[in-house]
Order: structure tokens, then C-alpha cells, then sequence
């Protein structure tokens, strides 16, 4: 019989985990650019939250 039913829980928590664990560095980087002190700081942070969100066009 095929693997598949037994392997889509897991596929499933593993999408699940990766996509919250790309939320809370979204999160992160969006809080860091605009609660650190440092100007510069928040450059580099608003810089990495633009490389993140970045749609490509297809």
C-alpha cells in the first residue's frame, strides 16, 4: 500500500513548524526596526524585513 496517508501528518507539522518559525522572524526583524536605538541598527533590520517579504514576480 502507499506510504502516503502515513507520511502526510508529518509533512504537515513539519510545513506548520517552518512557517511559524518564519513568522516569529518576521516578527522579530519588524520589531527590531523599530524599537532598536541605533539608527543604524534599524536600517540593517528594516533592510533584512524587505529581503523576507519580498514578492518575486513571475
Amino acid at each position: 500500500m502507499s506510504q502516503l496517508p502515513e507520511l502526510l501528518p508529518y509533512t504537515l507539522l513539519l510545513s506548520g513548524t517552518a512557517g511559524l518559525l518564519y513568522v516569529v522572524a518576521l516578527l522579530t526583524v519588524a520589531l527590531v526596526s523599530v524599537l532598536a536605538s541605533a539608527q543604524e541598527r534599524r536600517r540593517d533590520a528594516r533592510t533584512t524585513l524587505s529581503i523576507l517579504v519580498r514578492r518575486r514576480s513571475r
